[in-house]
């Protein structure tokens, strides 16, 4: 039931079923492509308990779920499936760029197979692994029946993109199934083996001669003859009166499509693949420890705005055309570091339900999905974040020198190092591979142990005390775990994460909430000093003894009133208590010139604080407690 549940809120979180145009998963990922991206409630989202994380990247407006995802996943697709009948009269969706469609195509064409295609990887590696052992022999029956499992999927490659790319192009997916079919019959492969013995003739189609290839795993030629085969489709098939277009408009595309994916689609795209695989030789052979160590770098934010999509293909080309593939062995270390990253806090934190958190999160990491890793334990610990990159990156490097290769397709993981076994059997570029992995792991490990910093849920608890009503015991509280920092003005009192304003929501700036003032003055919330006074009089930057870095932003967007409507009472350098008065703004003028007036209050040092906790409560006064920042 509280998967259902769950499912109900994030379709109502992103806008209702009528603002869903497509929806596919991932292994972590609900990725909806919505008609108005406007209508999701992000900030609910992200707050809803069961989601990780809600990301927008490449046309596609993502919801991190976990490894639950196929549960949360089946509700939506129902609803949807119910719904799609009666959205009349929607709007059409919103145009995206370039690079967002194609990375929208490409993840949407490879995802629904790509967990059996891991699978077959994997299952390939273990029976190199029984070859290498001396535990069976290819010419066994039971070597063979397993081998044929692993390899089905990725021999007969074209057959299931067609289906999905066909599917994603709006054409009927059973069609490019039997274009994929055509590519890789029996016949045909036949014709090739024939076309490359000496003295062979060329094969014709209607007197025009045919370069015969081996498409076989091929992944470029069938997605743009499914591409052609939709387009021919759209054109034909409402022309063609109803009794015969049900038959008619396949045997179109098929007597068009297949022909010529033979005689041009094919031998241009194939022609595209070389160069594709070349050019990414060329680059990793110009440095191969280079690559190494920005692809363990930069892979994990790649994940995180979900563009790796548009480098999968890119593996399973080198695959298909060069029989190996460098780049995936790179990307085993880059998942290894923020695997190492959360043992770190793992061990460094005191907190039983953190701790909890990284060992679950160190789980799904070792199998490859780091989405638990990355959004709960150590991009919110952001040192922790930059050092699984850091190991990563030297972990890779590593990788990279010894030009590790796997042999079959699967994302990096620990199951990775059964697909580095050659088919010569085991070699050093294997060892090397796992020398990598565990520098990563180390390396991460090590840096966040000793100079990570965690947020941990806090143990003391914020106090509305004012000034004089009882100095004794804010002094008693403030220890040097924790600081306060008092309201600057009275009004609704928000979540950072609600205001209008993408970088003050997303934490760019620093943690803390905003104010939505119902008076026009702005008071010290904290003793200290004033560090900056902006010359536009709109903020006001304050810094206590203990080290706490304060922004106080007056409205969004004001800079552009160029100081008007502004009073300033304090200068920079300026010696403040708390409650003093700082600055006057006209509230009515400036809500008339069209401005809003929330404002926000961040510490913009937050990463040297442990946790930031919001006081409770919609309504703040001027002087009651507002922040509490642990050390």
């Amino acid at each position: 039931m509280k998967f259902n549940q769950l499912a109900t809120e994030v379709l109502e979180g992103v806008g209702g079923s009528h603002n869903v145009v497509s929806l596919v998963h991932c292994a972590t990922r609900l990725r909806f492509k919505l008609r108005d991206s406007r209508k999701a409630q992000t900030a609910v989202l992200k707050n809803t308990p069961g989601v990780i994380m809600v990301v927008e990247s490449g046309g596609q407006y993502q919801v991190v779920i976990g490894n639950e995802v196929e549960r949360v996943y089946q509700p939506i697709a129902a609803q949807l499936d119910t719904s799609s009948a009666s959205g009349e009269n929607m709007p059409p969706p919103e145009k995206v760029g370039l690079m967002a469609r194609l990375i929208d195509t490409i993840s949407a064409i490879f995802t629904p197979f790509i967990g059996i295609l891991i699978a077959g990887g994997v299952l390939k590696g273990l029976l190199s692994i029984a070859l290498a052992l001396g535990w069976t022999q290819n010419q066994s029956g039971t070597y063979q029946i397993l081998f044929a499992a692993s390899d089905a999927m990725f021999y007969f490659l074209p057959i299931f993109l067609g289906y999905s790319a066909c599917k994603k192009f709006g054409g009927n997916p059973f069609v490019g199934m039997a274009i994929g079919g055509a590519l890789t019959h029996p016949l045909m492969l036949a014709a090739y083996t024939a076309s490359q013995l000496p003295g062979a003739q060329p094969h014709h189609f209607l007197g025009v001669p045919v370069i015969m290839i081996n498409y076989g795993s091929s992944v470029i030629p069938i997605i743009f003859a499914c591409w052609l085969s939709s387009k021919l489709e759209r054109k034909i098939h409402l022309r063609l009166p109803s009794a015969v277009r049900n038959f008619v408009t396949p045997l179109a595309c098929l007597a068009v499509v297949v022909p010529l994916t033979f005689l041009l689609i094919g031998p241009a795209a194939t022609w595209l693949s070389n160069l594709l695989a070349q050019g990414y030789e060329l680059i990793y052979s110009f440095n191969s420890v280079l690559a190494g160590m920005l692809m363990g770098a930069l892979w994990q934010v790649c994940v995180m705005f979900g563009i790796h999509w548009g480098i999968v293909p890119i593996m399973m080309n080198n695959l298909a055309i060069v029989g190996h593939d460098t780049l995936i062995p790179l990307l085993v270390p880059a998942i290894f570091g923020q695997v190492g990253a959360t043992l770190g806090i793992f061990l460094r934190t005191t907190n039983a339900q953190l701790k909890g958190n990284a060992a679950s999160a160190m789980a799904a990491g070792i199998c490859g999905i780091t989405e638990p890793a990355v959004y709960g334990i150590t991009l919110p610990n952001r040192r922790a974040f930059i050092f699984g990159c850091v190991g990563g990156a030297v972990g890779a490097g590593i990788v990279g020198y010894f030009q590790s290769a796997v042999y079959s397709f699967g994302f990096a993981s620990i199951f990775t190092l059964a697909q580095l076994i050659p088919p010569s059997g085991f070699d050093f570029t294997v060892v090397a591979a796992i020398i990598g992995l565990l520098v990563s792991l180390t390396l991460a490990t090590t840096l966040t142990w000793f100079f990570g910093k965690v947020r941990e849920t806090a143990t003391i608890a914020p106090q509305n005390t004012a000034r004089g009503e009882n100095d004794s015991v804010m002094k008693a509280e403030t220890t040097a775990a924790a600081e306060f920092i008092y309201s600057p003005m009275n009004g609704e009192l928000k979540p950072l994460e609600q205001i209008d304003d993408p970088i003050f929501a997303g934490g760019l700036l620093g943690k803390g909430a905003f104010i939505r003032p119902s008076g026009n003055q702005v008071f010290s919330p904290i003793d200290g000093k004033i560090a900056s006074l902006f010359k536009t009089f709109h903020a006001i930057g304050l810094e206590s003894p203990q080290g706490a870095e304060i922004l106080i932003h007056v409205g969004i967007d004001t800079v552009k009133l160029d100081g008007k409507y502004f009073t300033p009472f304090v200068a920079e350098g300026d010696e403040v208590v708390r409650g003093q008065l700082l600055l006057e703004f006209d509230a009515e003028a400036i809500r008339a010139a069209g401005f809003s007036l929330d404002t926000p209050i961040l510490v913009t040092n937050s990463d040297d604080f442990a946790d930031i906790i919001l006081n409770d409560g919609e309504i703040t006064q001027q002087n009651t407690l507002l922040l509490t920042l642990i050390r």
